[in-house]
């Protein structure tokens, strides 16, 4: 019998999952959780053999979560299953220890035998995702990064230097050099790139 738990921040999402998994043959949800502290918390408590994590959650996000099963319970393998179909969130949940990663669009018959194929050692790659996980490393820095975050959110200059305590010109700076690294026309071409990539 293969133990899953099942951690998604919305109750109807994780209640589906959980009737779909039970109907399985040799499948049992063993648990769920709805936030990344608590879905730490049952793992260790639960110790199940796959994990099926969303990204986007409260308090800790999946992919961190992710890295912290990675390390201290080697033995449980996780399912990243996620509305992100962006490759820079590919590559960072596979970075983190993550052995699969499906779209939430996904049947529901290849999510059941996704978490078999990861329970068996396999590796699952939604297939709208195959190749991403290839693709180069972000090319911004962490502050090139964090300046071009604040400008997708709509602050201009004078807004970020203020948030960043930098001058006005050091941020111009950094948004132009991100510009340049990303070969985007504009600034919000920039934005663009950075958010299909996830490295925003």
């Amino acid at each position: 019998m293969i133990k899953v738990l099942v951690v998604d921040d919305h109750d109807v999402v994780r209640s589906g999952l959980t009737v779909l998994l039970t109907a399985e043959l040799g499948i049992e949800v063993v648990g769920q959780a709805a936030d990344g502290p608590s879905a730490s918390a049952e793992a260790e408590r639960l110790g199940p053999d796959v994990v099926l994590l969303d990204i986007d959650l409260c308090g800790t996000d999946g992919i961190a979560v992710a890295a912290g099963l990675a390390e201290r319970l080697p033995a449980c393998r996780v399912l990243m299953l996620t509305a992100l179909d962006r490759p820079g969130h590919l590559r960072r949940a596979l970075a983190a220890g993550a052995a699969g990663y499906l779209l939430k669009s996904t049947a529901p018959a290849r999510i059941a035998d996704a978490v078999r194929r990861i329970a068996a050692g396999g590796r699952v790659i939604d297939d709208r995702m195959r190749g991403e996980e290839r693709t180069g490393p972000c090319p911004l820095t962490d502050k090139e990064a964090e300046a071009l975050r604040l400008a997708a959110g709509g602050a201009h200059s004078r807004e970020i230097a203020a948030e960043l305590f930098l001058s006005v010109g050091t941020v111009r700076n950094r948004l132009s050099s991100a510009v340049g690294k990303l070969h985007a026309r504009t600034l919000v071409d920039a934005v663009r790139i950075a958010t299909h990539q996830g490295w925003l």
